[in-house]
């Protein structure tokens, strides 16, 4: 699963946190894909979640 977010660089944290708490490390892998800063300041990011092997 990925998803792309727009957002002021604060809210760009704590959503990138919500993503590692919601998904935990033992089930998922979950990474920030990719990431730009944009001219107006906000971050551009997408987020991955796939699951574990095991």
């Amino acid at each position: 699963m990925r998803e792309t977010f727009t957002l002021p660089r604060p809210d760009a944290r704590v959503k990138a946190r919500e993503w590692f708490a919601r998904y935990p490390k033992a089930g998922y892998w979950t990474q920030v894909e990719s990431w730009r800063l944009l001219p107006n300041g906000d971050v551009e990011f997408t987020m991955r979640r796939l699951p574990t092997a095991d």
